[in-house]
């Protein structure tokens, strides 16, 4: 059984910020999350308990990926103003 992307976005990010200046190991942490969603057969759709997400296969795949892909994208950004920061001036200039 899937878990709910959603579900797990928010603990994580609930996770993230009680742990912020702890030693905690954050990734310990972030496989004990556990959000399962119940199989409808009927209708083919995986239906979360917690957030009522209801959606198929491909769906909650689609959710997982968008997730994972704006967390990469905003850590893409920061590293590329970092190596701005540390050029030289006249390689900024070009």
């Amino acid at each position: 059984m899937p878990d709910c992307p959603e579900c797990i976005a928010r603990q994580r990010k609930a996770v993230r910020e009680q742990n912020t200046n702890s030693d905690v190991n954050l990734e310990e942490l972030f496989k004990k999350i556990e959000a399962p969603m119940k199989f409808d057969p009927v209708t083919k759709h995986f239906i979360c308990k917690k957030c009522g997400l209801y959606a198929t296969r491909e769906q909650v795949g689609d959710i997982r990926e968008k997730l994972n892909q704006r967390e990469l994208t905003r850590e893409d950004k920061q590293y590329d103003y970092l190596e701005w920061w540390q050029k030289s001036k006249k390689d900024k200039q070009r």
